[in-house]
């Protein structure tokens, strides 16, 4: 899936628009979540479609889809660690995919975008051998 790219114009009357918010409480948050996981649900997800509403009505359709696919990752998670990680491996593969946003940004500046392993660290190790541990009668 593409990237949404928001303009500096459109985010500044995205933010002018925007109703007057409580500020987030992470700890609000964290004790709804653990003391009624539905409601946190119900809330998470209205505050999802109330930020997407929002948004300039032409970018509100790839929002949808965009959260829809956050959805269906956590939905195939088998906990929220491993949700986290699938959409942390999401946002890496948006950024350095072949149509990802560096590539983009390659292609308006005509440069060369990074690998998708430049600046991160490789998914390897060096192996360490341990000799064999004597017993001592």
């Amino acid at each position: 899936m593409e990237s949404v790219v928001i303009s500096i114009a459109e985010r500044e009357e995205w933010a002018v628009n925007a109703p007057h918010r409580e500020p987030w409480d992470f700890n609000d948050w964290m004790a709804l979540s653990r003391s009624d996981p539905t409601a946190f649900e119900e809330r998470r997800r209205r505050v999802i479609e109330e930020a997407i509403a929002r948004a300039p009505q032409h970018r509100q359709p790839r929002l949808r889809a965009l959260q829809w696919r956050i959805d269906m990752e956590r939905t195939r998670a088998s906990n929220p660690l491993s949700a986290c990680i699938r959409l942390y491996n999401m946002m890496w593969k948006t950024l350095y995919d072949e149509n990802g946003m560096m590539s983009a940004i390659g292609k308006l500046t005509g440069s060369t975008p990074a690998s998708a392993g430049e600046g991160r660290h490789p998914h390897s190790a060096k192996i360490l051998t341990f000799e064999p541990h004597k017993r001592h009668p």
